[in-house]
């Protein structure tokens, strides 16, 4: 049934209806949806909380970051790299081709309008998307009607800080990664990073870099594998070894590989997990580090190595094996989490943590008109994937429904109407 506080509510906000679907999201991930739905020529509408197109990557990224996969698997749908990107594009050249990609596809999101709650209605048998504007600084709030929900917010949605105690009385700075930029700002100061990811080695190597002295928690097994075996990518060989062998044949090989080039890590602090990396990465969602200094700068003694934190005082550490370590700042490189529990009234596609609970290859689809992309666990190339996947499913009832004619394009026919 209808209820009165429903239609209440569905009065008190300025309300959209969407000809297309809605995508929450204007990262990469909503960008190739919004692109590969523009060639099917489907109308949609691309809801973003942040002011600008992959806020993750312009905001809350590091300096120095590169892709740390070459750019032939990055790259999202119909849009190759220009040829003379490196390898491995600069954040700024990644950036650059987003923005055109956006441009190129004429993707035009809502900015600064954040998602509060998005629910099927099953009475109308529609998707009613809540939003919250702040543009101008006036708030807003809007209801968007639609068919189809994609759900483009990534793995990625926000940062994960951990409750360890004392945190809150220790007297120096204490930020997240995404708030990190540059190393300069710790010149000569003992930094404590805690996470030995991707993001901790890389850090952890920025502030070598610029005479800062690191010290990283190593809490867990890691795998540590080169970016690079002799001039060819790491991960290009594991997906060329992956078409003729099978994967624990692969992960026996990459750890032999990383063992001819790197030597031995354990000796350093860094235990193996007794997991292949790539078994590991499709079970667990759990990334093997690309070296790509880091690894030299611990033999070396630079990065120092260090166990598990126990508590912290006001101008120091104290560590599980009893060790004390004056630190100045503290940078907590311990990764991100989706978001979509917060916002999304829905239990049978997601899952608590956020991710869909049906895996890969088939958790792009849920029911009812509802999608989701950016959650493979497989980078951009899993997320173009699902977006070519996601845009073909919507297009093909759109076509049948519409009986719209092959070449009809998306700016032939009006997206939005408010009422």
């Amino acid at each position: 049934m209808f209820r009165v506080s429903d239609f209440e509510d569905f009065f008190s906000r300025r309300c959209v209806w969407v000809n297309g679907p809605v995508i929450v999201g204007a990262g990469p991930s909503g960008l190739a949806v919004g692109a590969c739905l523009k060639e099917q020529g489907v109308p949609f509408v691309v809801l973003e909380r942040a002011d600008c197109i992959a806020s993750l990557w312009q905001k809350r990224t590091y300096d120095r970051l590169k892709l740390h996969l070459p750019k032939q698997f990055c790259q999202l749908p119909k849009v190759p790299f220009p040829e003379d990107f490196p390898e491995y594009p600069t954040k700024k050249q990644f950036i650059e081709y987003l923005e055109s990609y956006a441009k190129r596809f004429e993707i035009n999101p809502r900015f600064n309008e954040c998602v509060q709650s998005a629910k099927y209605d099953e009475t109308l048998g529609l998707w009613r998307v809540k939003t919250v504007s702040a543009s101008s600084g006036a708030r807003s709030e809007f209801e968007y009607i639609c068919r189809w929900l994609v759900v483009a917010t990534g793995e990625n949605a926000e940062a994960m800080m951990p409750e360890i105690e004392g945190l809150s009385e220790f007297r120096g700075n204490v930020i997240h990664a995404c708030h990190y930029k540059s190393g300069e700002d710790y010149r000569g100061k003992r930094v404590l990073v805690v996470g030995c990811g991707n993001s901790g080695m890389e850090l952890s190597l920025d502030l070598c870099n610029h005479e800062a002295f690191p010290s990283m928690v190593v809490r867990s097994s890691v795998h540590v594998l080169p970016r690079e075996v002799l001039g060819k990518s790491t991960f290009e060989l594991a997906v060329l070894m992956m078409k003729w062998l099978p994967l624990w044949l692969v992960d026996k090989l990459l750890l032999i590989l990383a063992w001819l080039v790197l030597g031995n890590i354990e000796k350093y602090g860094l235990k193996r997990p007794p997991v292949g990396p790539l078994q590991l990465k499709n079970s667990a969602g759990k990334t093997p580090v690309l070296d790509i200094g880091a690894l030299s700068k611990i033999k070396s003694g630079d990065i120092n190595i260090v166990t598990g934190i126990k508590r912290f005082n006001r101008d120091s550490v104290e560590l599980v094996d009893g060790e004390k370590l004056d630190v100045d700042s503290v940078v907590l490189a311990t990764g991100y989490r989706s978001n979509v529990p917060s916002w999304l009234q829905e239990s049978e596609f997601f899952s608590k943590n956020g991710l869909p609970k049906t895996p890969f290859p088939n958790g792009w689809k849920g029911k009812a008109g509802l999608y989701a992309v950016g959650f493979t666990r497989r980078g951009l190339s899993g997320a173009s994937s699902d977006a070519v996947k996601i845009a073909q499913d919507i297009g093909k009832v759109w076509k049948e429904e519409t009986k719209q004619k092959k070449h009809t394009t998306a700016c032939h026919r009006r997206c939005i109407s408010q009422f």
